[in-house]
């Protein structure tokens, strides 16, 4: 049998059932495009609806590289050929895969497969970073890989070298009853175009769902693997919105992702008889003033000019405080993946779905399980959720609703381990996705193949509860070192590269340590102390490296976090993350002398710093935020005032003077106050303290008008406000102002 054959029958029993079929072309040198080009024609694709992934343009077809492999998202096609060969890259796998329509083929052109394990590619080389090198990499991801191509029904293997078949692909499935047409609902608000415009039963109910948008207080959660038209619904139901002269605001973790949704809207206003203004790329405007809108998540979380609804496409891609932010829209929908190819944390499902069911919004639900481009069962799906672990999930609730730090044993999940017990990768990588937002299927190919990385978790009975993935960084030589001073870039070393070309510390990269890259607990088993047991047995595990480190978008409850577990806060980075719209912090817990020097030089530096960088890039940075971050770092600093500033300083608490005739040292002052264990409560009461720490943040160090921190913190005027400044003074003064302070004092009694 030919490749010809192959492909030609793959291709007329994908069509005959609607699925999509996969054929591996493996084999040395070019001949596997040469047959990827024959098999192509085989199987009566057109080169217009075929695309060629790879770094080599060879086919006379559309062509795009793995790392932009993201252009796929959203479109389909007849064939895509992912010439894997220079670089296998998981999530570019997991892209290609998506774009390929029902009836269509996906074709990888590998080497060898016997061979291809021990190759090393692009993608390798970005896991071998210093010290470390390329024959460092391991290629257990592959090895894991090509073990599911030979396993997995669908997927035809030939060897283009010998000519030999190993298997043909064909499933010879039972005849199917053919799919229910998708049909409106008895009653129904939106138009019946609007339904008519749906491609399956599932997405008549979920355009359904989004009616109860029109009406104030509402959430809809329109929950799908990918696939399943949830985007296309929400594109149908925002043009019906906006039809109804409403304001919709869309957002999600890019624009690309959303093309689907405004081309579904688009063409709704087409069958509406609507004109609708796309001059824009990211607005549609109807002419009886309804919109559809774009806006970046930090960005949308804003409400920008009031929006009446927003539609937050992707949710589980984005963070659990931006998901919040969007509860105060007056109406709000989310659409989230459950299995997704670039990234579908389950903190939507686990934490924010409580937070959801205790807003004040009426909540609907509705699910959708209908692949749209493809019949439901198609082994190519099948096949890619097992190869990437799209489906991994943490241990069921009852494996580990028991578990503490006195039941769970301290485990080194080795990469070799992982990789020969589904089971325990599974539930390791699981536990990952779970925790965060953005963990994607590269993230998997790393856990198991990259040399500077480690798995640690607690086990209950055997099953993971909690688990970290550590990075080891710095222990760099000195030619190195200094080209990270000057400006080269140095991979897989963040911490040490922000100290060295950021904060201008040439010797941060010689000690060695191990960054805290993910660290996550089972929801089931939260609040028991079983995250800080885990750093525990890291830091005793890896006591003979010179420091423990953190690098994360900062939150309050995450500083504080970080801070009960020994990490101090050395930096706060000056710009937002485009997709959390968080500041990161970094944090050091020294473990040597070596790191013990290195985390006080930073965190007498960032005590020094912290004041001029919130006056100027951090302005607009959380009070709370900053609070935790001054209050996490270990330093001591002093106020070292003159005499003469303390007269002026006591002079406010206690009498008439300003303190805008000389500001510097009360912003000493403050982060003084902010920042020592030893500082003195500002009031009494817990609240009334907590209120003037934000007051000094606010006022004192992001230098914020008078009428804007009134505002912000409750108090009825400017004046209060300024009275309650002069209340937070005292104390500081009390405790560190000496007798210049005791005599101003004095004065004004």
């Amino acid at each position: 049998m030919t490749v010809r054959d192959v492909a030609s029958r793959l291709r007329a029993e994908a069509r005959a059932t609607n699925e999509r079929r996969l054929l591996v072309l493996a084999g040395a040198g070019d001949a596997g495009l040469d047959a990827a080009r024959e098999a192509l024609d085989a199987a009566d694709v057109a080169m217009a609806d075929a695309t060629l992934v790879g770094h080599r343009d060879a086919l006379a077809c559309e062509h795009v590289t793995p790392r932009d492999a993201g252009a796929l998202l959203g479109t389909t096609r007849e064939a895509v050929v992912y010439d894997a060969r220079e670089e296998c890259r998981p999530n570019a796998l997991g892209r290609v895969t998506g774009a390929v329509d029902g009836g269509g083929l996906l074709v990888l052109v590998t080497p060898s497969l016997d061979a291809w394990p021990a190759r090393r590619d692009r993608f390798d080389e970005g896991m071998a970073v210093p010290p470390f090198g390329r024959d460092d990499v391991a290629g257990r991801f592959r090895a894991r890989l090509v073990a599911t191509l030979r396993a997995h029904r669908g997927v035809a293997i030939v060897d283009v070298d010998t000519g030999t078949v190993a298997d043909d692909g064909r499933t010879h499935p039972a005849p199917r009853l053919p799919r229910p047409d998708p049909s409106p609902p008895d009653e129904h608000a939106f138009p019946r175009a609007a339904y008519e415009a749906c491609r399956t039963p599932d997405q008549v109910d979920a355009v359904h769902a989004f009616e109860a948008l029109r009406d104030p207080g509402t959430a809809v959660v329109a929950e799908a693997d990918r696939g399943r038209g949830k985007s296309s619904a929400a594109g149908i139901a925002a043009a019906c919105l906006a039809d109804e002269g409403l304001d919709v605001l869309v957002t999600a973790p890019s624009f690309r992702s959303v093309r689907e949704l405004y081309a579904r809207a688009e063409g709704v206003c087409d069958r509406l008889g609507v004109a609708a203004d796309r001059s824009e790329t990211t607005r549609l405007a109807l002419a009886d003033g309804g919109r559809v809108r774009f806006a970046k998540p930090p960005a949308a979380a804003d409400l920008p000019d009031d929006p009446d609804v927003v539609l937050v496409d992707e949710a589980a891609a984005l963070p659990v405080r931006l998901l919040e932010a969007f509860l105060d829209a007056p109406r709000v929908a989310f659409t989230t993946t459950v299995h997704g190819y670039e990234g579908a944390g389950r903190g939507f499902d686990v934490r924010f779905r409580e937070t959801l069911a205790e807003s004040d919004l009426d909540v609907a639900d509705v699910r959708l399980d209908d692949p749209i481009r493809y019949a439901a069962g198609d082994p190519v799906e099948v096949w890619a959720f097992r190869a990437l672990l799209l489906d991994a999930r943490p241990p069921v609730d009852p494996l580990v609703a028991d578990a503490d730090p006195e039941t769970c044993e301290y485990a080194a999940l080795g990469q070799a381990a992982l990789a020969d017990d589904e089971r325990l990768l599974r539930e390791a990588f699981g536990l990952l996705v779970a925790a965060h937002y953005r963990t994607e299927p590269d993230d998997l190919a790393r856990l198991l193949d990259a040399p500077n990385l480690r798995v640690r978790a607690l086990c209950h009975d055997g099953h993971v509860v909690a688990v970290c993935l550590l990075a080891r960084e710095g222990g760099l030589d000195a030619e190195t070192r200094e080209a990270m001073y000057t400006g080269s870039r140095v991979k897989g070393n963040m911490l040490p590269d922000v100290l060295t070309s950021q904060l201008r510390d040439e010797a941060a990269a010689a000690p060695v340590g191990h960054r805290v890259v993910r660290i996550a607990t089972h929801h089931a088993a939260r609040s028991r102390g079983l995250g800080s047991a885990l750093l525990d047995g890291v830091r005793e595990e890896f006591r003979e490296a010179d420091w423990l480190g953190v690098g994360y978008g900062a939150t309050p409850q995450l500083l504080s976090f970080w801070a009960r577990n020994g990490f101090s806060t050395v930096h706060l980075s000056t710009t937002r993350n485009d997709t959390s719209g968080e500041y990161s912090a970094v944090m050091l817990d020294p473990l040597s002398e070596r790191g013990a020097a290195l985390a006080a030089r930073h965190e007498s530096w960032f005590a020094e710093r912290i004041a001029g960088v919130l006056a100027d890039s951090l302005t607009d940075l959380d009070a709370d935020v900053a609070r935790a971050a001054l209050a996490a770092c270990d330093a001591t600093p002093e106020p070292d005032l003159s005499d003469d500033r303390w007269r002026v300083v006591a002079g406010s608490a206690y009498g008439s003077a300003m303190y805008s005739v000389d500001p510097e040292p009360f912003r000493r002052l403050a982060v003084c106050a902010l920042v020592r264990d030893d500082a003195p409560a500002l009031a009494a009461e817990e609240r009334d303290a907590v209120r003037r720490e934000r007051l000094l943040v606010l006022k004192l160090l992001q230098c914020r008008p008078w009428d804007d921190v009134a505002d912000e913190l409750g108090y009825h005027s400017t004046g209060q406000a300024m009275r309650a400044f002069g209340d937070a003074l005292r104390p500081l003064c009390d405790a560190w102002g000496g007798d210049a302070a005791e005599r101003e004092r004095e004065r004004h009694r």
